[in-house]
Protein backbone atom coordinates (compact mmCIF):
# COMPACT_ATOMS: atom_id res chain seq x y z
CA UNK A 1 0.00 0.00 0.00
CA UNK A 2 1.48 3.40 -0.72
CA UNK A 3 0.97 6.36 1.67
CA UNK A 4 -1.75 8.67 1.24
CA UNK A 5 -0.36 12.36 0.30
CA UNK A 6 -0.34 15.62 1.72
CA UNK A 7 -1.24 18.17 0.97
CA UNK A 8 1.53 21.36 0.26
CA UNK A 9 2.17 23.13 3.25
CA UNK A 10 -0.35 20.96 5.66
CA UNK A 11 0.99 20.72 9.11
CA UNK A 12 0.45 17.28 10.96
CA UNK A 13 -1.92 17.31 13.34
CA UNK A 14 -0.49 17.74 17.17
CA UNK A 15 -0.97 15.17 19.24
CA UNK A 16 -3.43 15.15 22.28
CA UNK A 17 -1.77 15.30 25.88
CA UNK A 18 -2.01 12.13 27.43
CA UNK A 19 -3.59 12.89 31.01
CA UNK A 20 -0.94 11.39 33.73
CA UNK A 21 -3.23 8.04 35.40
CA UNK A 22 -4.84 8.75 38.43
CA UNK A 23 -6.44 6.56 40.99
CA UNK A 24 -8.12 7.64 44.70
CA UNK A 25 -6.38 6.20 47.08
CA UNK A 26 -8.52 9.19 50.32
CA UNK A 27 -11.95 9.38 50.16
CA UNK A 28 -14.16 12.34 51.29
CA UNK A 29 -14.60 12.15 54.52
CA UNK A 30 -11.41 10.90 55.54
CA UNK A 31 -9.66 14.08 54.37
CA UNK A 32 -12.25 16.84 55.86
CA UNK A 33 -11.99 15.10 59.07
CA UNK A 34 -7.98 15.75 58.47
CA UNK A 35 -8.52 19.44 57.62
CA UNK A 36 -11.19 20.34 60.56
CA UNK A 37 -9.04 18.65 62.92
CA UNK A 38 -5.81 20.43 62.28
CA UNK A 39 -7.67 23.55 61.69
CA UNK A 40 -9.59 22.98 65.32
CA UNK A 41 -6.32 22.21 66.93
CA UNK A 42 -4.05 24.91 65.38
CA UNK A 43 -7.09 27.02 66.33
CA UNK A 44 -7.34 25.68 70.19
CA UNK A 45 -3.27 25.95 70.41
CA UNK A 46 -3.35 29.76 69.28
CA UNK A 47 -6.14 30.48 71.76
CA UNK A 48 -5.01 29.06 74.59
CA UNK A 49 -3.47 31.54 76.29
CA UNK A 50 -5.87 34.41 76.12
CA UNK A 51 -8.92 35.12 78.85
CA UNK A 52 -10.25 36.82 75.55
CA UNK A 53 -10.50 33.86 73.49
CA UNK A 54 -11.19 31.75 75.86
CA UNK A 55 -14.95 30.23 74.70
CA UNK A 56 -13.31 29.24 71.47
CA UNK A 57 -10.66 27.87 72.66
CA UNK A 58 -13.21 25.49 74.50
CA UNK A 59 -15.40 25.24 71.25
CA UNK A 60 -12.46 24.21 69.35
CA UNK A 61 -11.27 21.74 71.65
CA UNK A 62 -14.88 20.21 71.85
CA UNK A 63 -15.16 19.83 68.02
CA UNK A 64 -11.57 18.04 68.36
CA UNK A 65 -13.31 15.42 70.52
CA UNK A 66 -16.34 15.24 68.27
CA UNK A 67 -14.26 15.03 65.43
CA UNK A 68 -12.50 12.16 66.90
CA UNK A 69 -15.89 10.27 67.69
CA UNK A 70 -16.65 10.49 64.38
CA UNK A 71 -13.18 9.21 62.94
CA UNK A 72 -13.59 6.11 65.20
CA UNK A 73 -17.22 5.39 64.41
CA UNK A 74 -15.59 5.88 60.85
CA UNK A 75 -12.86 3.83 61.33
CA UNK A 76 -15.23 1.13 62.63
CA UNK A 77 -18.58 0.85 59.93
CA UNK A 78 -16.15 2.62 57.21
CA UNK A 79 -15.07 1.34 54.52
CA UNK A 80 -11.32 -1.05 55.13
CA UNK A 81 -9.32 1.65 53.53
CA UNK A 82 -10.37 3.47 56.44
CA UNK A 83 -10.13 1.69 59.01
CA UNK A 84 -8.07 1.87 62.55
CA UNK A 85 -7.26 -1.50 62.26
CA UNK A 86 -4.93 -0.78 59.10
CA UNK A 87 -3.08 1.77 60.88
CA UNK A 88 -2.61 -0.70 64.00
CA UNK A 89 -0.90 -3.84 61.54
CA UNK A 90 0.88 -0.61 60.19
CA UNK A 91 2.50 0.13 63.59
CA UNK A 92 2.06 -3.34 65.05
CA UNK A 93 4.87 -4.13 62.39
CA UNK A 94 7.50 -1.80 63.33
CA UNK A 95 8.98 -4.74 66.16
CA UNK A 96 9.49 -7.05 63.00
CA UNK A 97 10.75 -4.16 61.17
CA UNK A 98 13.33 -3.37 63.58
CA UNK A 99 14.14 -6.90 63.94
CA UNK A 100 15.27 -7.16 60.03
CA UNK A 101 16.88 -3.96 59.78
CA UNK A 102 20.52 -5.55 60.91
CA UNK A 103 19.64 -7.58 58.12
CA UNK A 104 18.54 -5.42 55.52
CA UNK A 105 20.56 -2.24 56.16
CA UNK A 106 21.32 -2.21 52.57
CA UNK A 107 17.79 -2.70 51.26
CA UNK A 108 16.20 0.07 50.04
CA UNK A 109 12.96 -1.63 50.13
CA UNK A 110 13.24 -2.10 53.68
CA UNK A 111 13.89 1.28 54.37
CA UNK A 112 11.45 2.57 51.76
CA UNK A 113 8.86 1.14 54.37
CA UNK A 114 10.14 2.85 57.27
CA UNK A 115 8.45 5.99 56.66
CA UNK A 116 5.20 4.73 56.88
CA UNK A 117 5.20 2.83 60.02
CA UNK A 118 6.31 6.40 61.35
CA UNK A 119 3.33 7.82 59.65
CA UNK A 120 1.13 5.84 61.07
CA UNK A 121 2.44 5.86 64.41
CA UNK A 122 2.00 9.28 64.62
CA UNK A 123 -1.94 9.62 63.63
CA UNK A 124 -2.36 7.12 65.95
CA UNK A 125 -0.82 8.98 68.52
CA UNK A 126 -2.33 12.53 67.46
CA UNK A 127 -6.05 10.62 68.11
CA UNK A 128 -4.76 8.85 70.80
CA UNK A 129 -3.62 12.76 72.75
CA UNK A 130 -7.42 13.85 72.28
CA UNK A 131 -9.03 12.26 74.88
CA UNK A 132 -6.77 13.22 77.92
CA UNK A 133 -6.45 16.40 75.88
CA UNK A 134 -10.13 16.85 76.12
CA UNK A 135 -10.68 15.68 79.62
CA UNK A 136 -7.88 17.72 80.98
CA UNK A 137 -9.56 20.62 79.64
CA UNK A 138 -12.90 19.97 80.76
CA UNK A 139 -11.82 19.77 84.09
CA UNK A 140 -9.72 23.12 83.81
CA UNK A 141 -12.36 24.61 82.30
CA UNK A 142 -14.95 23.77 84.92
CA UNK A 143 -12.55 24.37 87.76
CA UNK A 144 -11.98 20.74 89.09
CA UNK A 145 -8.57 22.05 90.57
CA UNK A 146 -10.11 24.27 93.47
CA UNK A 147 -11.13 20.88 94.97
CA UNK A 148 -8.53 18.63 93.68
CA UNK A 149 -6.27 20.78 95.00
CA UNK A 150 -3.37 22.86 92.78
CA UNK A 151 -3.02 23.93 89.14
CA UNK A 152 -1.70 20.50 88.38
CA UNK A 153 -5.01 19.92 86.29
CA UNK A 154 -3.85 23.05 84.35
CA UNK A 155 -0.70 21.83 83.71
CA UNK A 156 -1.07 18.32 82.10
CA UNK A 157 -3.71 19.94 79.75
CA UNK A 158 -0.75 22.53 79.13
CA UNK A 159 1.43 19.23 78.31
CA UNK A 160 -1.14 17.37 76.72
CA UNK A 161 -1.31 20.66 73.87
CA UNK A 162 2.45 20.04 73.59
CA UNK A 163 2.36 16.95 72.77
CA UNK A 164 0.59 17.33 70.49
CA UNK A 165 1.69 20.09 68.96
CA UNK A 166 4.97 18.14 68.68
CA UNK A 167 3.76 15.24 67.33
CA UNK A 168 1.88 17.43 64.39
CA UNK A 169 5.30 19.29 63.81
CA UNK A 170 6.62 15.52 63.70
CA UNK A 171 3.89 14.24 61.32
CA UNK A 172 4.77 17.78 59.16
CA UNK A 173 8.15 17.40 58.80
CA UNK A 174 8.31 14.01 58.08
CA UNK A 175 5.74 14.30 55.15
CA UNK A 176 8.39 17.71 53.53
CA UNK A 177 11.04 15.34 54.14
CA UNK A 178 9.28 12.42 51.70
CA UNK A 179 8.18 15.24 49.46
CA UNK A 180 11.82 16.42 49.22
CA UNK A 181 13.40 13.32 48.53
CA UNK A 182 10.76 11.23 46.02
CA UNK A 183 10.02 14.51 44.56
CA UNK A 184 6.45 14.23 44.90
CA UNK A 185 4.16 15.85 47.11
CA UNK A 186 3.24 13.75 49.95
CA UNK A 187 0.27 16.05 50.86
CA UNK A 188 -1.28 16.16 47.77
CA UNK A 189 -3.29 12.99 48.11
CA UNK A 190 -5.03 14.62 51.61
CA UNK A 191 -6.28 17.20 49.35
CA UNK A 192 -7.45 15.85 46.36
CA UNK A 193 -7.69 12.02 47.59
CA UNK A 194 -5.78 10.71 44.34
CA UNK A 195 -1.99 9.82 43.51
CA UNK A 196 -0.33 9.65 39.89
CA UNK A 197 -0.65 5.79 39.45
CA UNK A 198 -1.85 3.18 37.23
CA UNK A 199 -4.53 0.46 38.64
CA UNK A 200 -7.78 0.94 40.04
CA UNK A 201 -9.39 3.01 42.77
CA UNK A 202 -8.02 1.40 46.09
CA UNK A 203 -10.89 3.77 47.23
CA UNK A 204 -14.08 3.21 44.59
CA UNK A 205 -16.74 5.31 46.55
CA UNK A 206 -15.86 9.27 47.46
CA UNK A 207 -18.64 9.90 49.79
CA UNK A 208 -19.02 13.65 49.56
CA UNK A 209 -21.94 13.76 50.97
CA UNK A 210 -20.97 12.94 54.01
CA UNK A 211 -17.89 14.99 54.40
CA UNK A 212 -20.68 17.94 53.62
CA UNK A 213 -22.59 16.53 56.84
CA UNK A 214 -19.44 16.34 58.63
CA UNK A 215 -18.57 20.09 57.64
CA UNK A 216 -21.97 21.51 58.64
CA UNK A 217 -22.20 19.36 61.72
CA UNK A 218 -19.11 21.34 62.97
CA UNK A 219 -20.57 24.66 61.33
CA UNK A 220 -23.47 24.12 63.60
CA UNK A 221 -22.26 23.16 66.67
CA UNK A 222 -19.84 26.68 66.12
CA UNK A 223 -22.84 28.46 65.88
CA UNK A 224 -25.09 26.82 68.73
CA UNK A 225 -22.32 27.55 71.02
CA UNK A 226 -22.22 31.76 69.21
CA UNK A 227 -25.93 31.55 69.94
CA UNK A 228 -25.79 30.55 73.42
CA UNK A 229 -22.70 33.34 74.86
CA UNK A 230 -24.48 36.32 75.34
CA UNK A 231 -21.54 38.06 73.67
CA UNK A 232 -20.40 35.49 71.00
CA UNK A 233 -17.38 33.26 71.12
CA UNK A 234 -15.20 35.97 70.86
CA UNK A 235 -16.74 37.50 74.18
CA UNK A 236 -14.20 38.47 76.85
CA UNK A 237 -13.07 36.86 79.75
CA UNK A 238 -16.51 38.58 82.02
CA UNK A 239 -18.86 36.54 79.69
CA UNK A 240 -17.03 33.16 80.33
CA UNK A 241 -15.69 34.10 84.28
CA UNK A 242 -18.23 31.19 84.97
CA UNK A 243 -18.94 27.70 82.93
CA UNK A 244 -22.67 27.60 81.40
CA UNK A 245 -23.44 31.09 83.48
CA UNK A 246 -24.83 32.14 80.01
CA UNK A 247 -26.92 29.27 79.45
CA UNK A 248 -28.38 29.53 83.03
CA UNK A 249 -28.99 33.51 82.24
CA UNK A 250 -30.49 31.93 78.98
CA UNK A 251 -32.91 29.84 80.70
CA UNK A 252 -33.89 32.59 83.19
CA UNK A 253 -35.06 34.48 80.30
Amino acid sequence: MHPQPTLAGAQPAPSQPTQPARRRVTDAPTRMFHWLFALSFAGAYATAESEHWRLLHVTLGYTMAGLLGFRVLYGLFGPRTAGLGLLWRKVAGARDWLRAAPQTVWSPAHWRQGPHLLMALAVLLLLALVVPLTLTGYATYHDWGDWLGGEWIEELHEFFGNAVLAVALAHVALIAALSALRRKNQALPMLTGRVESRGPDLVPHNRTWLAALLLLAVLAYGAWEWRQSPTGLLGGASAISAPGEHRRHHDDD
